[in-house]
């Protein structure tokens, strides 16, 4: 062993970057249904043996969150028996199989092309293949980090895989629109109550080829995540609670340098083992705390937003959609960068309340310009912009900082996979309703009533999201993960 006095940081940037390209995936595999879900619906809407309602393309086109909700809450399991490297190895796995399996859900079993009832259920068996992917990489890849992070610079490194989140969503978003190239999109209307393509030759190829295409994308980077995980080592948290204290002495010295990583691992010891303590050893008020960081992360709206983006900017009547849609992906890839850049420093409560102010404001913006007549569209999207924004500096990466910090060691595999669980059935909730929500009518606003209770109701969630963080919440900046186990014994 190298008795060094000075880690390298080079050796744990290049580790937590293997680790925030889980958090791309993440963000890719969950993003790509933005652009591929017209051309989706436009394929199913022609089979002959079921009929393809708004409510059914809801959930088709949220299925990977079931996915995302068995692999969440799985997660802890197969953290705490098998590591957190080999768990990640798997969601690497899942991610391929489901690129390849949702472009071509026809393979063995079907006719290539012709859209029927039990294609229809192959293809959200992919997806939520897929999904339990997602579920672990968004459980385990903030876990990993925080496990292998000096605790200094812990909250700005967990804060790297929502970038790497946000940006898996914005290259899929590019990639999306180049592979939608001169092609369009179907126009999907509903004439006497029936859903209807308005444009069948014009959109053939997006109807045949491009959704299919766009699923196909992520097996790339899902490739090189597969392989690039086996180079990393597995945590030294994990591996010191399984008794192999020489190797976690290893890799804490490699990051750390000889006499922190001594210090390091002590600490670790004396927190116990982690399979010896149960679930509320340090009472009901950490368990809650996470879960409703969790709620809250997804209750606020944001995916619902993500996921059907430029249907929304097409409703909105601003432009290209699809280009609109890159944009706003841009503009959330630099204020995730704020959160980035000030987490150390500001801390996450106040980054959290104020995110949750201008996300309302947001919602209620968009609102408004639903309610009033004759408002020019650009007000309403800056608004979305606005919205999006807040949250990616507050809610999207700081929920992950928490959830992945705020548990004490002898507990934290369970809990992050029960908290990241509620996060994404509550994501399955908002995602699945939001169509037929967003298409509600009402008297003569029509659909613009849809529009409007949909953003007000996530306006004032963001309110209670403020007032939950502002009372419940505590402060972690600058503490070690082991100072989690008095903070909540001190609370209990």
């Amino acid at each position: 062993m190298n008795h060094t006095e000075k880690g390298s940081k080079a050796y744990l940037f290049s580790v937590v970057l293997v680790a925030v390209i889980g958090g791309l995936l993440f963000g890719y595999d969950t993003a790509v249904i933005s652009g591929a879900e017209k051309g989706l619906q436009a394929f199913f809407m022609g089979a002959s043996d079921f009929a393809y309602t708004d409510a059914v393309h809801g959930i088709t086109s949220s299925s990977a969150l079931i996915g995302c909700i068995v692999g969440s809450a799985v997660s802890g399991f197969l953290a705490s028996h098998y590591g957190r490297k080999r768990t990640l190895f798997v969601a690497g796995i899942l991610f391929l199989v489901a690129a390849l399996g949702t472009y071509d859900p026809e393979f063995l079993f079907f006719e290539h092309g012709k859209p029927t009832f039990p294609l229809l259920v192959a293809f959200n068996i992919y997806r939520i293949i897929g999904g339990i992917g997602v579920g672990l990489a968004s459980a385990i890849c903030p876990m990993y980090i925080a496990e292998i992070a000096p605790s200094n610079i812990r909250g700005t490194l967990v804060s790297w895989n929502q970038f790497a989140i946000i940006s898996g969503q914005l290259i899929v978003y590019i990639v999306n629109f180049l592979i939608l190239g001169d092609n369009v999109n179907p126009a999907v209307k509903a004439v006497e109550g029936v859903n209807q393509i308005l444009n069948p030759g014009e959109a053939a190829w997006t109807i045949e080829t491009g959704w299919r295409l766009m699923f196909l994308s992520a097996g790339v980077p899902a490739a090189v995540f597969s392989l690039l995980v086996l180079l990393v080592p597995e945590t030294p948290r994990y591996l010191a609670m399984s008794g192999k204290d020489e190797k976690a002495l290893q890799v804490l010295v490699r990051i750390n340098g000889f006499s922190k990583a001594k210090e390091i691992l002590a600490d670790i010891k004396s927190t116990a083992e982690e399979k010896t303590e149960r679930l509320f050893t340090y009472g009901w008020l950490v368990i809650f705390v996470g879960i409703m960081l969790s709620v809250f992360q997804q209750a606020v709206g944001i995916n619902a937003v993500l996921y059907f983006a430029p249907r929304i900017f097409e409703t909105m009547g601003m432009g290209s959609p699809m280009v609109q849609t890159v944009f706003m992906g841009i503009v959330n890839l630099l204020f995730t960068l704020l959160a980035v850049f000030t987490v150390e420093k500001l801390g996450r409560r106040p980054l959290l309340i104020a995110g949750s102010i201008g996300m309302a404001v947001g919602a209620f913006g968009v609102a408004v310009c639903n309610l009033v007549s004759g408002i020019p569209p650009v007000l309403p999207v800056v608004s979305i912009m606005i919205y999006s924004a807040s949250f990616m500096f507050s809610w999207g990466p700081i929920c992950w900082v928490l959830i992945s910090e705020i548990f004490p060691n002898t507990i934290r595999g369970a809990a992050v996979a029960i908290a990241v669980a509620f996060q994404w059935i509550f994501n399955f909730i908002v995602s699945s309703t939001f169509l037929p929500l967003y298409n509600m009518s009402a008297g003569d606003m029509g659909d613009k009533f849809g529009h409007m209770f949909a953003y007000s109701l996530y306006g004032v969630i963001c309110v209670l999201a403020a007032v939950f963080v502002w009372k419940l919440v505590p402060e972690t900046k600058g503490k070690t993960l082991e100072d989690m186990s008095n903070l909540w014994k001190k609370k209990k």
